[in-house]
């Protein structure tokens, strides 16, 4: 029997709209939502250089162009489960499309670097809200026993977007401007859209509560403050006072958050969730391996243009096995491992081996040596498939339907602030090490920069593996059972 973790009423849904499944209307709205966002990130990073010289600004000044984004990012995400039961998830999924949307277009047209900074938080607001309702939405269309499936469907965006944006942006920027990387995002936000229109049910959940208005306002102002400290003190340096103030004041507002919590009737972070065993285990380990794993494509990148002298568009296309290994590590668990090893050995399998490819790419030291490096980077995406798609199809197993929305708050809080930190963390060590060293009078690159970041990256993949090795197999059973058996139980129908 799934476990009931909240007193709420059952979640209940709307009529179908038009006869198309849910679970293909979930998938395609959210497959292109969340491929837009996750290419968004990615993609603007290739754009920054030509942004600096068309605004005439220095590139420490650029940093606002992402740094607003994060916090944006980090303010909404923590509402975003309670909107979504309020309003309904499908009303809430399509407004955070078209707010997302229309920002893109409006930072195409930016004049100047504040209107670009402007738009880029109200993009964060959309992000923020797109990602937690979408994966709420998707987790209730499919029943337990089908959460590989959707898992799978999940891979997509997440293996293709990163690294397909390098690859998109150094062709849009070279052959038309930086301003598309901004554009291409109406085409993939209007079609998104519109389907969802036609074919999405409503999704609401019949009591949602009041508004937490005090776990808003601390949740948005410790979590913005630590993703800025996060985010700026690679580049500000760890010991300045703006960074060891920012963390040290959301850390203690956040203290604070929790306090208040665990005390309200109906919070907005329902942190309660976190005593959930397979959702506490399953979250940490994913957003640790994510640190790891966001954190070595960070470095690749970098490694391939800076350190090996490689274009941004061979750079991009060296990148491209990863995915293709992410989208068959995916399959292969999905479909083979995941139901013969169960969670817990499926997805400690997958961090060592993201552990031990990251580190071995710490012997590559040469262009000549490219092929190595491709074979890692399937590598590297074969074993995160197996962490991305065992955490995805688990976490919500003993998650009841009423509280999916809060808890996919919580999960993409965690993988976002994961995520973040690994970036931190390794570009930290190339502050430290040094990316440039003078040999013989001439400044070269420092490839031992770049080898120390691999192995770091390796070690925090390790480290993922110690709340990996808490999951236990029984609690996400219903995830592992056969599908045409399970289809036929009461509990599974539960979640139909």
């Amino acid at each position: 029997m799934i476990e009931q973790l909240s007193p709420s009423a059952p979640f209940t849904a709307a009529p179908r709209p038009r006869q198309l499944s849910q679970k293909a209307a979930v998938s395609v709205v959210f497959v292109a939502a969340m491929f837009m966002n996750i290419m968004d990130i990615t993609i603007v990073n290739v754009a920054l250089p030509a942004i600096g010289r068309q605004f005439a600004v220095t590139e420490a000044s650029l940093d606002a162009v992402a740094t607003g984004y994060l916090v944006s990012l980090a303010v909404f995400i923590p509402a975003a489960g309670y909107l979504g039961d309020r309003f309904g998830a499908k009303r809430v999924l399509l407004l955070a499309i078209a707010v997302f949307t229309a920002a893109s277009v409006l930072c195409g047209l930016a004049g100047n670097l504040g209107e670009l900074v402007a738009y880029r938080v109200l993009q964060g607001a959309g992000s923020g809200m797109m990602t937690p309702v979408g994966m709420a939405m998707l987790y209730r269309a499919f029943p337990p026993h089908e959460r590989l499936r959707a898992s799978s469907i999940l891979t997509i965006p997440t293996a293709m977007a990163p690294a397909l944006g390098p690859v998109l942006g150094g062709a849009l920027v070279t052959g038309l401007s930086w301003r598309w990387v901004f554009f291409v995002n109406l085409f993939i936000g209007a079609a998104a859209f519109v389907f969802g229109l036609l074919f999405l049910a409503e999704q609401r959940q019949p009591r949602p509560g009041r508004f937490d208005v005090p776990g808003f306002v601390l949740s948005g102002v410790g979590f913005a403050a630590v993703m800025y400290g996060i985010s700026q003190g690679p580049g500000i340096g760890w010991t300045h006072p703006e960074i060891i103030g920012g963390i040290t004041a959301g850390a203690a507002v956040l203290a604070v958050l929790v306090r208040v919590e665990l005390r309200a009737g109906a919070p907005l972070l329902r942190l309660r969730l976190l005593g959930n065993r397979l959702f506490r285990s399953t979250t940490t380990a994913m957003a640790v391996g994510m640190a790891a794993f966001l954190g070595a494509l960070f470095v690749v990148p970098l490694f391939f243009q800076l350190g090996l002298g490689l274009s941004a568009l061979q750079s991009g296309l060296n990148t491209l096995p990863e995915a293709l290994g992410v989208m068959l590590g995916a399959q292969l668990g999905s479909r083979v491992l995941y139901r013969r090893l169960g969670p817990r050995r499926l997805i400690v399998l997958g961090l060592t081996g993201t552990a031990v490819s990251v580190a071995l790419m710490a012997l590559i030291s040469s262009p000549a040596e490219l092929w190595w490096m491709r074979l890692l980077m399937l590598a590297l995406g074969l074993a995160m498939g197996q962490v991305v798609v065992s955490t995805q199809a688990a976490t919500f197993a003993t998650v009841s339907p009423a509280d999916t929305g809060h808890a996919s708050s919580l999960f993409a809080m965690a993988r976002q602030i994961g995520s973040a930190t690994g970036i931190a963390v390794l570009a930290t060590v190339f502050t430290a090490v040094g990316t440039t060293h003078t040999v013989a009078g001439r400044t070269t690159a420092n490839l031992t920069a770049y080898h120390t970041a691999f192995l770091v990256a390796a070690l925090i993949a390790l480290a993922a593996v110690l709340p990996a090795l808490t999951v236990k197999d029984a609690d996400a059973a219903s995830t592992v059972a056969d599908q045409s058996s399970a289809a036929d139980r009461p509990e599974s129908a539960a979640h139909l």
